[in-house]
């Protein structure tokens, strides 16, 4: 072989290298991290669900959801409610977007909920071996909806989290707590270590709930302060020497111990909302929260600090901001957040200054995801607009999809991986995918 051809192969084998260590699966709500962010540099930039530009394959779901869809290797897994037979139904598909199997996880009939919330709103979750999902038990039977400005009756429920392995058998299914809200049910489960942990905030006694992953037992449980509807997935991470995960709840910021629960530290500044939905951020030094019900509020908190941290570890807060639903992400040295009306902003991490803000979309249910170049905002009706994660607000591409969509996106191997109201969408590169059949 000529030197020229050896120096060549040689690139080709290490850009291969390069590109192969990138890859990652999207196991859980919001990617590998928990965060939105993606460390894959061939994350598709352009694509057309209406012309199939980019669209590797498209296939129908049954019922529907908005929970994201998540990856494991060759495999895709998404929930769904079949509302006609009131069934709950985990499906799997392939690379290919052929269905390899679906079960029904619940048959029971359907909660009362808010109309932009779905009877399959939580995201699945797995460790390579066991898939675990959530979904609420109810029976019909109603009280007076607590919290709420205008009296209405509301289901009372129980929590299910199941387990199933990668070929559809379910391992275990247990009903770790109680469960209402006139919004309906969408907490995501979170692995870490041996343990399952969900969030249980609702109206009611609401609570933090761990189990094991392995059996479905309850390892612990600890009540929350406030008995208020939230919806935030856990954030785990390793900082200022211990294992912690930051869970925002009713009017309360609180960081606890995921190996049992106890306390670390919680701002429980007044004015703080009722009702948080978004997922928070961290990146490497703070936390960051966007939420808002009835007020809204962008949050940067110091993590190092213990009990009561209001007064001294709130690193900045600005109101304004007009966040509720969709999860923030971070890119570069700012910290973006959609509200649900359409307008984004990116914020200073630093300083809590903002940095841009500019209408971007009809309305946001979805989460944010991010490359370490680009922030991805998915509208209600199904357009994606990319915008390079800098100073200016410049949309680099405007990608449309075709059909409405209220599910956050996932990415994995190369691809992106967008659930519409109707189809589930797998976009990337078409003559790679046809390459590797």
């Amino acid at each position: 072989m000529k030197p020229a051809a050896v120096v060549s192969l040689v690139m080709l084998l290490c850009l291969s290298a390069s590109l192969a260590a990138q890859a990652e699966n999207w196991p859980c709500w919001r990617g590998p991290r928990g965060d939105g962010s993606s460390i894959d540099q061939t994350v598709p930039m352009t694509w057309n669900g209406e012309t199939g530009k980019n669209v590797v394959w498209k296939v129908p779901l049954p019922g529907n959801g908005h929970a994201s869809p998540i990856v494991w290797d060759n495999r895709i897994f998404v929930v769904t409610c079949d509302q006609e037979k009131q069934e709950r139904q985990l499906i799997c598909l392939d690379e290919n977007g052929d269905q390899l199997w679906s079960k029904v996880v619940l048959k029971s009939q359907l909660e009362t909920k808010h109309n932009l919330n779905s009877y399959a709103s939580s995201t699945p979750a797995t460790d390579g071996k066991l898939i675990y999902v959530a979904f609420l038990e109810v029976d019909g039977k109603t009280i007076p909806a607590p919290n709420v400005g205008r009296a209405r009756p509301v289901t009372v429920g129980v929590i299910n989290i199941a387990a199933y392995d990668f070929d559809g058998n379910r391992k275990w299914l247990v009903k770790p707590g109680e469960f209402v809200s006139v919004h309906g049910f969408c907490s995501s489960p979170v692995i870490h270590g041996e343990l399952l942990i969900v969030n249980g905030d609702h109206d009611g006694k609401s609570y933090i709930v761990a189990l094991d992953r392995n059996t479905g037992k309850t390892v612990w449980k600890v009540p929350r302060k406030y008995e208020t509807r939230s919806y935030v997935t856990p954030l785990i991470r390793e900082v200022a020497g211990k294992t912690q995960m930051f869970v925002p709840g009713s009017r309360r910021l609180q960081c606890l111990n995921p190996a049992d629960g106890s306390e670390y530290w919680h701002v429980d500044e007044k004015g703080l909302p009722e009702q948080y939905v978004a997922s928070p951020c961290f990146d490497g030094k703070n936390f960051f929260m966007a939420a808002g019900f009835p007020t809204y509020h962008v949050i940067a908190v110091r993590p190092d600090g213990e009990g009561d941290v209001t007064e001294s570890h709130v690193l900045w807060h600005t109101k304004d901001v007009s966040c509720y639903v969709p999860s923030p992400v971070l890119a570069g040295n700012a910290l973006f957040v959609a509200d649900d009306r359409g307008t984004a902003s990116a914020f200073d991490t630093k300083t809590g200054e903002k940095i841009w803000k500019e209408r971007m979309g009809n309305h946001y249910s979805a989460s944010l995801i991010a490359t370490k170049t680009h922030v991805f905002f998915v509208a209600d009706d199904g357009t994606t607009k990319i915008v390079k994660a800098g100073d200016e607000p410049g949309v680099v591409e405007e990608n449309p999809l075709g059909e409405f969509t209220f599910a956050s996106p996932a990415v994995s191997n190369g691809r992106l991986y967008i659930r519409g109201e109707k189809h589930l969408f797998c976009i990337g590169d078409k003559s790679v995918a046809a390459a590797s059949r």
